[in-house]
């Protein structure tokens, strides 16, 4: 939302690969962002391409450790994090005050069951693919705090698990060129561009 009370869309792309209890590789690409994060249980490597800088931070755990470091101790959010966290349910559930079964929709030709949660700050809604492979196919986060109830949603496309995913090192080559910098010092390299103020932040 700006000062001006206009809601404006900004879309990126991505691809996430992960490996359980403790790797994790995520690319997006954007009109003003080309990151890619890389964790194999002990660094985390933060590429940030098109300014050519990077950041290489020790932090040992799994991936639930790393999604909590980056909010709380490099205070970044990471909207939707939680889907690649082992304990989903567990997370969020606590913070539901209530939940809403709508049915059936269709994402992308896939039919979904369909739910919505409210906690004290955020809508949520999830669409979930039917039939003997559930996965999720929309992720909608509405910040209903913040005036104009801006929205974060993640679609989900190319699921794919066990043999069927490539196999990944998550090790991490700094290219020649790129400039190490301290993490607050990455440019252009969150949800927002820089030159945004975030006047609140989402899960």
């Amino acid at each position: 939302m700006t000062t001006q009370k206009q809601k404006i869309a900004l879309a990126s792309s991505g691809k996430v690969t992960l490996s359980r209890p403790d790797k994790l590789r995520f690319t997006r690409v954007g009109g003003f962002s080309n990151t890619e994060v890389v964790y194999d249980g002990n660094t985390m490597t933060i590429l940030n391409k098109d300014p050519k800088q990077y950041v290489q931070v020790t932090e040992h755990g799994t991936i639930d450790n790393m999604v909590d470091v980056i909010r709380e101790k490099y205070n970044k959010p990471i909207p939707a994090a939680d889907l690649v966290t082992s304990n989903m349910y567990e997370r969020l559930m606590p913070q539901v005050v209530s939940v809403e079964d709508l049915g059936s929709g269709v994402i992308r030709g896939t039919e979904c069951n369909h739910f919505a949660f409210r906690m004290a700050e955020v809508d949520v809604q999830i669409w979930i693919s039917q039939g003997a492979r559930p996965y999720p196919c929309r992720y909608v986060i509405t910040s209903t705090k913040v005036d104009g109830w801006p929205q974060y949603t993640l679609d989900i496309s190319n699921w794919k698990t066990g043999s069927e995913v490539a196999p990944d090192s998550f090790s991490s080559q700094v290219p020649a060129g790129f400039t190490e910098v301290k993490p607050g010092e990455l440019h252009n390299a969150d949800e927002l561009p820089d030159s945004y103020t975030r006047s609140n932040t989402t899960r």
